[in-house]
């Protein structure tokens, strides 16, 4: 009987024990996660440096300057007015060896435009807010298709292998780009590499582009842009320096509307800007033209445009 009541006992004592297994117990604390990194705080030079961009802005767009219209009923213009200022700002260069040269510099220089894919590699410093610089990238896709529908060229935001090189970035991120710039765009000159790196007072952003000097055809580029800048300005510099990439690396005052020309009344591309990359890709112009051999066939495609818009 006592064995029988031991047994019994044990056995009481397995059930209360498998019983207790069975019951699930309350799962450990699951350790906080870290906080995230707080971003980069923007330096007093960057800071001042945003306070002068937007004092710019408000001052410009306060003399009715920066227009977003693309041009009204009181910039029109014929196919004569779009041939030369197509002539002026594809056949010359607002910069030689790293200086503005003025627009009245005699040497024409031969067509050049990009004959391949352009893959653009977009970097965006690291004291932009994470939302303003996914809303720059953005901007900056929606802008490349529509180039891309203007030239019939493949142009798309890309890391693999790119071609062009994009910058969005601060005085201090700026002023540390030397090498990488070195390394994307070979070749360069120091006063070249310097200019990019180190805006001057007035330059609001700055553009380099490699042509092959065999073929004239662009293979290279790289922009610098600072992300300082407020909205619109910061618009009006992707406009221009991208558009400027393409082939129309000068500024005219013969060109209006257009953000080709440095009275800065358009801030963002304009009907004669896109017409002036239509006649750019045209097929019946080609990378190495002079200007003397493009003229009249410039005309033509000019009067065509013109006509079919009318």
């Amino acid at each position: 009987m006592r064995a029988r009541n031991a047994l019994a006992r044990l056995g009481g004592m397995a059930a209360l024990s498998a019983t207790l297994a069975c019951t699930p117990e309350a799962p450990p604390p699951r350790p906080m996660a870290a906080p995230p990194a707080p971003a980069p705080v923007a330096s007093a030079e960057s800071q001042a440096l945003a306070a002068h961009y937007l004092d710019v802005q408000t001052k410009l767009l306060a003399d009715g300057l920066m227009r977003t219209d693309g041009g009204g009923a009181d910039t029109p213009f014929t196919d004569a007015m779009l041939a030369r200022a197509f002539m002026s700002v594809a056949f010359f260069e607002e910069y030689a060896g790293g200086r503005i040269t003025p627009q009245s510099h005699p040497g024409a220089i031969p067509l050049q435009r990009w004959d391949g894919p352009i893959r653009m590699s977009l970097q965006i410093g690291s004291t932009v807010p994470a939302a303003q610089a996914e809303a720059d990238r953005v901007m900056v896709a929606s802008y490349l298709a529509r180039l891309s529908k203007l030239t019939g060229l493949s142009i798309s935001l890309s890391d693999a292998d790119p071609n062009f090189f994009l910058h969005i970035a601060d005085v201090d991120a700026r002023a540390a780009l030397g090498p990488r710039i070195s390394a994307e765009f070979p070749g360069l000159t120091a006063a070249q590499l310097a200019a990019t790196t180190h805006l001057s007072d007035g330059t609001f952003c700055q553009v380099l582009s490699h042509s092959d000097h065999k073929t004239q055809t662009y293979t290279r580029a790289v922009a610098v842009i600072p992300s300082e800048h407020p909205a619109l300005l910061l618009q009006a510099c992707l406009h221009e320096e991208i558009a400027q990439a393409l082939g129309l690396p000068n500024d005219s005052n013969l060109a209006r509307p257009s953000i080709f020309n440095d009275d800065q009344e358009f801030a963002l591309l304009t009907r004669m800007d896109e017409d002036m990359l239509r006649l750019l890709y045209s097929p019946e112009l080609h990378p190495g033209m002079t200007a003397d051999a493009a003229r009249p066939i410039v005309d033509q495609l000019a009067t065509r445009l013109i006509d079919g818009q009318t």
